[in-house]
């Protein structure tokens, strides 16, 4: 099914880590996520592993055109919810190349579609990319980003290894610490050993600064 079109593009926006940015929205009718992280700043919503409405790449490359020009930094694909559940990234990221200049393109992950192999590769091709990793403990894990039901931390860690080993961009790692669940000395020094094996320029610290979708503190 076909979302409505829908504030696909926003911004541009002065990020402190990536410069002018602007946005692509992927799922801009819905919340459509693999996870229901209790952090989140949208409304709480049962995780999905598929995009059930999806905007089309013509429609993007249209709205994207008129705000395009040579102050942006990057093109960063976003979403309500999880863009690499977008159908259509590989196609929607060639077609962005073709227009992109010297603009950089840049996407927002959870990480966990890595362990698909046509996503994995899907990245590959982007500028820079930011992947998130909250935790190593299984059930940490569930309790921070309350994942769809299908998804294994452990495949995650492995797949975020693998891709920082073999893509040539800029790599980021971002991590979110919510209170007594993954700022642990034992969950710390687990996510340390992790990261102490991914090939990244940059790993982001970050605590709760916008009202969370759960009662959780930062």
């Amino acid at each position: 099914m076909s979302a409505e079109k829908n504030n696909i593009i926003f911004g541009p926006v002065n990020s402190r880590r990536f410069g002018l940015s602007l946005g692509i929205d992927l799922s801009p009718a819905l919340k459509q996520c693999n996870f229901d992280c209790l952090y989140c700043e949208l409304a709480p919503s049962a995780t999905v592993d598929t995009q059930t409405q999806t905007i089309t790449v013509d429609a993007i490359l249209n709205e994207l055109k008129p705000h395009l020009n040579a102050k942006i930094d990057v093109i960063t694909l976003t979403a309500n919810g999880e863009p690499t559940l977008y159908p259509k990234m590989n196609e929607l990221i060639r077609a962005i190349d073709s227009i992109k200049g010297s603009t950089e393109t840049l996407i927002l992950t959870n990480s966990a579609a890595l362990v698909d192999k046509k996503v994995f590769n899907s990245l590959l091709k982007l500028d820079q990319v930011k992947l998130s990793l909250d935790a190593i403990s299984p059930d940490i894990f569930k309790k921070i980003d309350r994942p769809h039901e299908s998804i294994k931390v452990e495949d995650i860690v492995k797949q975020v290894v693998a891709f920082s080993k073999v893509y040539t961009g800029k790599l980021f790692i971002e991590i979110l610490f919510v209170h007594e669940l993954n700022d642990t000395p034992a969950e710390v020094q687990k996510l340390n050993d992790v990261l102490l094996d991914v090939n990244a320029i940059r790993v982001d610290i970050g605590t709760i600064d916008r009202p969370p979708a759960y009662p959780v503190m930062g």
